[in-house]
């Protein structure tokens, strides 16, 4: 199936510090991979990379085979095919659920915009809720609206990092099976970041584990049960 995603000797500093250090690994197309391991581990700082959102000091990124990043150089992140969800929804305050999300459509015709918007608030499960404000929203929808926007572009990549924090269990679960139902319905390469193993094993095959910026270890969740103390 080939690579979609490659990282090659990455590094990265922030405040003279290594967030990431040689940093190698490749998620192949339509993957579903976790990162995970404890606080300050660079699970973030990987995505922020992969995102082109941060420029590594040194090593390559690949993104479905082209250079996507090298040392001082970035290619712009709204080039890259990427969508990402962060921990906080991050949803314009200003515009409705709908606003939100056809913002990153500018770039289509009206109607297929339009179109485009409708199916992913379904697909979301917020199809209820275009006219909301984001105020107005719960946790669990809001984190769904951000979603839907990161989705409708339909993004070759999709990077979450920790979606579920500050969710209750219930709504925890129901984030799992709607990256479930993405899984099935779209062609995306995910990568989702979190500290909580048990969760992360819900909704992805395979993982990667991080320490102290560096790859400690590639595998399936069998492999990894018993390495990795899930902190919970």
């Amino acid at each position: 199936m080939g690579n979609m995603i490659e990282l090659q000797n990455v590094s990265k500093t922030l405040n003279s510090v290594f967030a990431v250090s040689d940093v190698t690994f490749q998620v192949t197309r339509g993957e579903a991979i976790s990162l995970i391991g404890p606080s300050g581990s660079g699970k973030t700082t990987v995505l922020r990379l992969i995102a082109g959102l941060e420029v590594p000091d040194s090593g390559t990124i690949f993104l479905n085979g082209h250079l996507a990043s090298k040392s001082g150089w970035a290619c712009p992140p709204y080039q890259r095919g990427v969508g990402m969800v962060f921990q906080q929804p991050s949803l314009w305050p200003h515009m409705t659920v709908a606003q939100n999300v056809l913002f990153g459509l500018c770039n289509m015709a009206r109607p297929e915009a339009e179109q485009r918007l409708h199916e992913t608030l379904r697909l979301t499960r917020v199809e209820q809720l275009g006219h909301r404000y984001p105020h107005e929203l719960s946790g669990g929808e809001a984190q769904r609206a951000a979603l839907a926007r990161a989705l409708a572009p339909r993004p070759s990549i999709l990077l979450l990092d920790e979606p579920m924090a500050g969710l209750d269990l219930e709504l925890n679960q129901q984030m799992i099976e709607l990256i479930s139902t993405i899984r099935r319905q779209t062609v995306a390469t995910i990568i989702y970041v979190t500290h909580n193993a048990t969760e992360a094993s819900s909704a992805t095959d395979n993982v990667i584990m991080l320490r102290q910026g560096r790859v400690e270890r590639i595998g399936d969740w069998a492999s990894a049960r018993g390495v990795y103390c899930d902190p919970g």
